[in-house]
């Protein structure tokens, strides 16, 4: 029996974790114990990097991996998505803080906490106002090319690590391959040594030992070659090859945010900055992970889940936290299965912390650097690339420039592919197709057929719109049926095939109204065939219907022809030789019979 079928869906919605629970057994937490371990040991010198990067003391970054991760996993919709500190979010709340409270004080902590609960609540007021729809403006060519973006980010991020070279923490991506460029002669061969074994045996464990964990393998083996490095060329003073260092051995403290007036005030509007970036870089993370696990996000959930972790975390010490890529891409890697992987991550970080802190530190920032330049590969999902850029050049441009605008800054990468393709589509649903029709031929058939090699009546123009008729789409659906006259003046009644029409607006409305009195004018007359319910329905609520003529507008299954051919002027039926439609072959419009 299905036990997943129990619950009712009030139930599935308040607590999320119900769908998945019923697929858990014993492959499956085998798995994601693997997965949680992986994940456990990545964040390590992350967590310490982001928090700094935050101004915070180091611990801090770890206290963002340990809550806010649960309860973003149980109560979130992704089932790879794992979330904490990350790039983006700690240099957002460094600059919206640093203003008000000097780095690393109490006080700057208590603000930063007040920013990260202001952060969960709008998260979850956006949650559970439904609008998460706002991620399906998120097209996946533009999530194609944030991962990509991201992916480089993440590499170009560790060269410092990887070569031994000394570039600042925060430099821009550019600004890293211009600075690497120049200390080509300073990298140092034992770190790169490390990161390189690092790298080629997590290729070779995944490549020829699958079932092995291959990160876990390839983080021990680089471990490993540091120590015998350090042993055999005189320590960490000759080959430089720097370790995550000591760790703090204990819990995350319950903390309280600052809730003074003076806090709020300052923190409120920066918090939505932050909400948005937040729900942007998880609800893409997921979906971008989705593209490969195949899996259904859903945007709303997302957004509660994201809005209880800070909510929460804000109250153990956690800073704002959102998806994770390193994290993320780690963990679907490793084989994650459900979200547990994620659960046990922070479990196992908290065990790292209190059992195995000092032991932690022999873990190499170089081995590091080597297992994250094998997760930003995998990220780079070269498949769709090759295929976007062979089936739309429109796409290729939408893609180039969120993995460009990525590059340049991470924020805003992601909304300069929404904008240019919101742009694309707006452009091509503002020039619905109106193509020429004349009646399909075929004995019976009430359907329409292209006016290519078919003859055309030299006084009745019949077109197909294929396109919603909206305020964008007027000027040209309007300078569309205006060229008609144009390219033939004897052509005074329209007949459009609206079949494909699924939406009008009050601008569409008035202009099909307005097209309608001037042909009424011109002597002849604007028919609809195939018309949608929801198109009568809004020509039915203003004087529009009135305009148009309840009777111009045809159901399906009747032949419009034989209402309008009555209206045509006999005199140039009697010369035309085109005779397109049956009525033509017997009498004239007048009811005189054919000569």
């Amino acid at each position: 029996m299905n036990t997943s079928l129990a619950c009712p869906l009030w139930l599935y919605n308040l607590l999320p974790f119900l769908r998945w629970w019923p697929t858990v057994n014993r492959a499956t937490t085998r798995a994601d114990l693997t997965a949680g371990l992986t994940g456990a040991l990545i964040v390590l010198p992350q967590g310490v990097a982001f928090a700094t990067i935050a101004g915070l003391p180091p611990e801090y970054g770890l206290y963002a991996a340990m809550v806010p991760t649960i309860i973003a996993a149980l109560f979130g919709s992704s089932w790879h998505l794992v979330s904490g500190p990350t790039t983006a979010i700690s240099i957002a709340v460094f600059a919206s803080v640093s203003p008000f409270a000097e780095p690393g004080s109490q006080q700057f902590i208590g603000m930063v906490l007040t920013l990260t609960f202001f952060t969960g609540l709008f998260q979850l007021i956006l949650g559970l106002a439904r609008m998460g729809a706002l991620v399906n403006f998120i097209s996946h060519t533009v999530v194609i090319g944030f991962t990509a973006g991201a992916a480089l980010l993440i590499a170009g991020s560790q060269i410092p690590n990887f070569f031994g070279v000394d570039i600042p923490r925060g430099t821009p991506f550019f600004d890293i391959l211009k600075l690497f460029a120049l200390h080509l002669n300073n990298i140092n061969p034992y770190v790169a040594s490390v990161a390189g074994v690092t790298l080629i045996s997590g290729i070779l464990v995944k490549k020829f030992v699958p079932k092995l964990p291959y990160m876990i393998v390839a983080m021990i083996i680089g471990s490993l070659a540091a120590l015998w490095l350090n042993d055999l060329f005189g320590g960490l003073a000759q080959t430089g090859i720097k370790t995550i260092g000591a760790l703090p051995a204990h819990l995350p403290p319950f903390s309280r945010p600052d809730f003074s007036l003076d806090a709020i005030r300052h923190m409120v509007f920066p918090a939505l900055v932050v909400t948005m970036l937040a729900l942007t870089e998880a609800v893409s993370i997921a979906r971008s992970v989705a593209v490969k696990s195949e899996q259904r996000i859903d945007g709303n959930q997302e957004f509660i889940g994201q809005g209880l972790s800070n909510f929460i975390g804000s109250f153990f010490s956690g800073y704002a936290s959102s998806g994770s890529f390193n994290r993320s891409g780690v963990n679907f890697a490793s084989g994650a299965q459900t979200p547990l992987a994620a659960v046990f991550a922070s479990i196992f970080l908290l065990v790292v912390l209190l059992l195995v802190a000092p032991l932690a530190a022999y873990l190499p920032n170089a081995a590091m650097a080597g297992l994250l330049f094998l997760v930003a590969w995998g990220l780079i999902d070269f498949h769709h690339i090759i295929a976007i850029a062979k089936a739309s050049r429109a796409e290729s441009v939408i893609l180039w420039v969120t993995l460009i605008g990525t590059l340049i800054n991470l924020e805003k990468g992601i909304f300069f592919g929404v904008l240019i393709s919101l742009m694309f589509y707006l452009y091509r649903t503002s020039r619905p197709q109106v193509k020429a029709v004349v009646p399909d031929p075929a004995p019976g058939s009430y359907h329409h057929v292209s006016a290519e090699e078919h003859d055309e009546c030299p006084q009745l123009k019949m077109v197909r719109i294929n396109g919603s008729i909206f305020f964008g789409a007027v000027d040209h659906v309007q300078q569309a049926l205006h060229e008609i006259d144009e390219q033939a003046p004897q052509k005074k009644h329209v007949l459009i095939v609206a079949s494909g029409v699924n939406f009008i607006d009050i601008a569409g409305a008035e202009m099909l109204a307005q097209e309608a009195r001037r042909r009424e004018k011109l002597g002849g007359g604007l028919y609809f065939y195939r018309v949608k319910e929801s198109v009568c329905g809004t020509l039915r609520k203003g004087p529009y219907i009135g305009y148009i003529g309840r009777d111009n507008i045809f159901p399906i299954k009747v032949r419009p022809i034989e209402a309008i051919y009555p209206k045509l002027d006999s005199a140039i039926c009697r010369s035309c030789q085109a005779r397109i439609f049956p009525e033509c072959q017997i009498t004239l419009p007048n009811g005189e019979p054919r000569a």
